[in-house]
């Protein structure tokens, strides 16, 4: 047979090598150089990718090394998006270069207009280990999802690149964990959930999309704490925020402001909770109307646990957990007379708050690049700014969970329109000679998406009225506060406004938000915390600020704790065991010796004056 097949070669007619497909997903590089791991849209697009948030400088390359079990020739494929495309035609500013052993064989991401495989090359490699490498260009968002090389000429991978293909070339074992309650979302509200039904015996788990704690109030989006603690019925509610809480107050200030370390040391002094960061989670399975476990994916290496409890808590805002387990829910504004409020349009729509990207400058020189994609500016439309807070905000008209990426992708587009004008164009650009873009979100800061029904829906007249419910457990205080697209920015902008205003509808008093508003009205054994409890669009208003989610959080694990103890499910506890909930209440789950240490008034939030 050996002799057989060198006659074959001799004669040039050598079988062909056999097929080698191999799939390298861009978030597992060993070294990310200084790209960052972008998870938002994992539920949309399929995975997490890479991202070269640069701000207009090209970021560090990226490289892993890769092995091949044979010589041959390779056709190199980059699954990548040119992200202004939606906006502008032709070339965009996301491009990069693929390199192979040092080599560059081709670029991507500048051109297309989707998520898509962009061939890159081709290369004649040697079997054995080779080291991949993505070098920026432009430092504007380039974003590379994965490389796919292959020794068949003319394979083209699918375009959905959905996760079974991506399983077969790259399987992976899933382990099984078994726990008391699952908190999903690492927000202060999922945090305070967390804490509170540790502290009261139950093994809980707590899984976090993102390496640091607190949602908004993180350095990732960087948004200050709104809402009041310790008022209401149960004024021992909230002090546990005191314990993990920056500092110092402000949207859009420098990382150290948000303290992540402190609120990392918070979570990891409870023996009780199992910290599960940088799992997002992609499955859920039910038997009937309970929820019996679900999937959670790391979003670097693509492992998966699958946690199994007898009781969850979304807390993800967007209400992720309860939509896969088919929980009833509801996105955008409903009309003026379903439940009679003030502040209703006059007919339902689909219109929501939006997510804010912000950014802000400092003392310094820069050369920074034109980018003149999408927004046409002048000094007339042109905000004379140094920085950009949490009135950034897009996307109020599009579907805040299938058009995330690309509602961020305009905040952004927004920012870098803007400071190219000030620095290159504008009459005015000599005052900006000195500054120097500091920072720019990019994760999305959301308001609103989906709100997860419970067995009662809170409303405007609810908070106006200060209607009183037996189940009353933690105090909204913040005013009503909707957004709104700012008339001047839409006016100057149609269709492309990246501005948002807002009407505060004060509040004389607290109000106590009722436990029915916490647990799903379908899936049994469904808590929510956060701002996808059970209200209107209106009610959001005043429910969605992060002390307040926090306290909703700290009420849901004190309700889980009295389910195993009466071996019952959420709603059983507003039935039959609601005098040891107000109990739990009353007493609250913060150490006694944390000091709220931020002043800030939130029945009048133009005031600093009122704990």
């Amino acid at each position: 047979m050996k002799h057989f097949f060198l006659l074959l070669f001799l004669l040039g007619m050598a079988p062909p090598l056999p097929a080698t497909d191999l799939l390298i997903e861009a978030e597992s590089f060993k070294d990310k150089g200084g790209w960052r791991v972008d998870q938002q849209f994992m539920d949309i697009m399929g995975s997490p990718y890479l991202l070269a948030h640069g701000m207009g400088k090209p970021v560090k390359e990226a490289a892993t090394t890769f092995h091949l079990p044979t010589a041959d020739t390779y056709y190199i494929y980059v699954r990548a998006y040119n992200w202004t495309s939606p906006w502008v035609s032709g070339k965009g500013p996301g491009g990069f270069a693929v390199a192979l052993d040092g080599r560059v064989v081709g670029t991507a991401g500048h051109y297309g207009q989707a998520w898509e495989w962009q061939r890159v090359g081709q290369s004649r490699l040697k079997a054995g280990n080779h080291r991949l490498a993505l070098r920026d260009l432009q430092g504007f968002d380039g974003r590379c999802d994965a490389v796919f090389l292959t020794n068949r000429k003319d394979f083209i991978p699918p375009k959905d690149a959905n996760a079974a293909w991506r399983d077969a070339l790259n399987p992976v074992q899933t382990t099984t964990r078994n726990f008391d309650f699952v908190v999903v979302g690492g927000g202060v509200a999922g945090m305070c959930a967390a804490a509170s039904a540790a502290r009261l015996g139950l093994k809980t788990a707590l899984v976090n999309d993102r390496p640091v704690w607190g949602g908004c109030n993180s350095s990732d989006i960087r948004v200050h704490l709104g809402g009041d603690i310790e008022v209401g019925r149960h004024p021992n509610l909230g002090k546990m925020i005191c314990e993990f809480g920056p500092s110092r107050e402000g949207n859009a200030q420098p990382a150290p402001y948000y303290e992540d370390e402190k609120k990392d040391s918070f979570l990891r002094s409870e023996p009780n909770i199992t910290l599960l960061p940088n799992y997002h989670a992609v499955d859920v399975r039910k038997t009937g109307n309970k929820i019996t476990d679900i999937v959670i994916q790391h979003i670097e290496d693509g492992s998966r646990i699958r946690l199994e409890a007898p009781l969850f808590a979304d807390c993800t805002g967007d209400g992720t957990i309860g939509f896969k387990a088919g929980a009833d829910y509801r996105m955008g504004r409903e009309g003026k007379d379903e439940f009679y409020e003030e502040h209703a349009p006059e007919r339902p729509d689909s219109m929501t708050m939006g997510a804010s990207i912000q950014w802000y400058s400092v003392k310094g020189r820069e050369n920074f690049p034109l980018f003149d994609n999408g927004i046409a500016l002048n000094d007339e439309n042109c905000d004379f700014v140094t920085r950009g807070e949490w009135t950034w905000e897009t996307g109020m008209d599009r579907n805040q969970i299938t058009d995330a990426e690309q509602i961020r992708d305009y905040g952004l587009m927004a920012v870098y329109c803007t400071w190219s004008w000030l620095k290159n164009h504008s009459a005015r650009k000599a005052e900006y000679r000195n500054r120097k873009l500091a920072w720019v979100g990019y994760i999305s800061g959301k308001r609103e998406s989906r709100r997860l029904l419970g067995d009662y829906i809170l409303s405007e007249e609810d908070i106006m009225k200060n209607v009183r419910h037996e189940d009353a457990s933690f105090a909204t205080t913040w005013s009503i506060d909707l957004h709104y697209p700012d008339s001047v920015n839409q006016r100057q902008f149609p269709g492309r406004a990246f501005k948002a205003d807002t009407r505060h509808q004060v509040l004389s008093q607290p109000y106590d938000v009722p436990y029915r508003c916490l647990y799903s009205r379908n899936v049994d054994n469904l808590f929510m915390a956060g701002r996808d409890i059970s209200v209107t669009h209106v009610a959001l208003g005043t429910t969605r600020v992060m002390r307040t989610c926090g306290m909703a959080g700290e009420v849901v694990g004190m309700a889980a704790h009295l389910c195993r103890k009466h071996g019952t499910l959420p709603r059983g506890v507003y039935r039959h065991h609601l005098g040891d909930l107000k109990a739990l209440m009353a007493k609250g789950a913060g150490r006694p010796d944390a000091v709220f240490n931020q002043g800030y008034n939130v029945w009048n939030p133009w005031s600093r004056t009122n704990k």
